[in-house]
């Protein structure tokens, strides 16, 4: 007798601890609709003129950068759809840098912001909500956009640097050209003068 009772215990515990194990990997869908993620006044840095003009070539780029300014504010169900889709654009953004933008600094960038794409939709997709660890994985992405972007405005800013010193280059060399050959000039119409 003492046994039964025992064993039916020991059931009784089983089974509630396999209850409350199987509410915890459930989430109750009021909850999650109801916490909303990101900052919602986080502003990422504008992209330049230069930069603006190759993300409309760059198509992914401007994707990239709109879903992630929706992810900012986003109850948990759209960061799951979100963060999927950050996961694809940033794969296709590595995948397909343009030529002028392929530098280290630009594909280190990409490169991060690829793992921190990835690294959210593994948060978002798990079993258990942690809302914190989602928190933070939006944060890393926010800053992970941002400084690719601050590069992209970088990099056209140093190229038309560059270009300007190039151009500055060539003008100083046509101008000592001119000075020299007017010089040769001079010199050779001194000569005709002495001659006569």
């Amino acid at each position: 007798m003492k046994y039964i009772v025992f064993l039916l215990v020991l059931a009784g515990i089983v089974f509630s601890c396999k209850n409350s194990s199987e509410e915890n990997e459930n989430t109750d869908p009021q909850y999650e609709s109801a916490i909303v993620f990101g900052d919602t006044t986080y502003n990422f840095p504008e992209l330049s003129i230069p930069a603006r003009e190759q993300a409309i070539q760059w198509g992914v780029l401007e994707d990239l950068l709109s879903v992630t300014k929706k992810l900012n504010g986003s109850n948990f169900q759209s960061l799951k759809n979100r963060s999927e889709q950050l996961t694809e654009y940033s794969d296709s953004l590595f995948k397909k840098i343009p030529d002028t933008l392929n530098t280290n600094q630009i594909r280190s960038r990409l490169l991060v912001l690829k793992t921190r794409a990835e690294l959210l939709n593994q948060v978002a997709n798990r079993g258990t909500l942690d809302s914190a660890d989602i928190q933070n994985s939006v944060i890393e992405m926010n800053s992970a956009v941002k400084n690719l972007i601050v590069h992209l405005n970088e990099k056209f800013q140093k190229d038309k640097i560059d270009s300007q010193r190039q151009d500055n280059e060539r003008r100083e060399l046509k101008a000592k050209e001119r000075f020299r050959d007017s010089i040769m000039n001079l010199e050779l119409q001194d000569k005709e003068n002495r001659k006569m």
